[in-house]
């Protein structure tokens, strides 16, 4: 197996038929946590590039980005779909679906595109055995597991929303902690010195103060935020469109201009 350097101007590639280009991504989260860490990826990439007879030409790295975004608006996935195509690169290898796309509808109308091109996807690990779309049963499981993993993130962003809803509505404890509120075990209690500047800075809403103006005059009477920093626009307007208050009945309804 041969392997590239990435950089080299594709003209002085030699490509062929068994022509490869490798994928590997990580997130921010993913490079803290180390789970899925790029030496990983390529080493995985490499042994089944060896295994299955491929010329693994170009192995493109993509740092700190997130799989939500598409791969043409990635850097490093736009220089891996630029050296695809009839006479250049034949296979894209990647350790799993979720490295190249962000959800099945993507997966499903990029794999088809290539395709057309006669460009064949590996997938390292699906589902902890080895894929690819050069096959008729390669392109099925691809459709089946690509919906699998998109009901499964759906169901885990469902899950998600209707945990923080309970938890806002029980007033457990959730991210970082409102102002407003003090922590208590498991529970958030109210703060009443905090809870009169979110009453105030509710009041100056409804009177037709703008998220800015409010802000400035926070800052101006050295009001802290609840970590001690300055007022910002999106501070006062995340803190007035927080539901944690619906129960307050001036933050609940406020009045006066929407405009920061």
């Amino acid at each position: 197996m041969r392997r590239r350097q990435s950089g080299t101007p594709a003209s002085n590639r030699a490509f062929g038929p068994s022509s490869a280009v490798g994928y590997v991504r990580v997130s921010t989260e993913e490079q803290a946590t180390g789970g899925v860490s790029l030496a990983a990826q390529e080493e995985r990439i490499g042994a089944y590039c060896v295994a299955a007879g491929l010329d693994l030409v170009e192995l493109v790295r993509e740092e700190g980005v997130s799989g939500t975004k598409l791969l043409a608006a990635r850097p490093a996935g736009a220089q891996l779909l630029g050296l695809l195509g009839p006479n250049r690169g034949q296979h894209v290898v990647a350790l799993k679906l979720d490295r190249l796309f962000r959800d099945a509808a993507n997966a499903l109308e990029q794999t088809r595109s290539w395709d057309r091109a006669d460009v064949a996807l590996h997938l390292v690990d699906m589902g902890g055995q080895a894929m690819n779309t050069g096959s008729a049963i390669g392109r099925m499981i691809l459709t089946m597991m690509a919906g699998f993993a998109e009901f499964e993130r759906n169901s885990i962003s469902e899950r998600t929303a209707v945990a923080m809803r309970h938890l806002k509505a029980k007033r457990n404890v959730y991210a970082t902690i409102p102002l407003g509120f003090q922590r208590l075990g498991d529970d958030l209690v109210e703060d009443r010195a905090e809870m009169a500047v979110v009453q105030r800075i509710q009041d100056l809403h409804t009177f037709g103060r703008n998220y800015s103006q409010i802000a400035a005059e926070l800052n101006a009477e050295r009001v802290p935020t609840k970590r001690g920093g300055r007022w910002y626009p999106s501070t006062v307007r995340y803190l007035l469109r927080n539901d944690l208050y619906d129960d307050q009945p001036s933050i609940s309804s406020p009045g006066g201009p929407q405009a920061a």
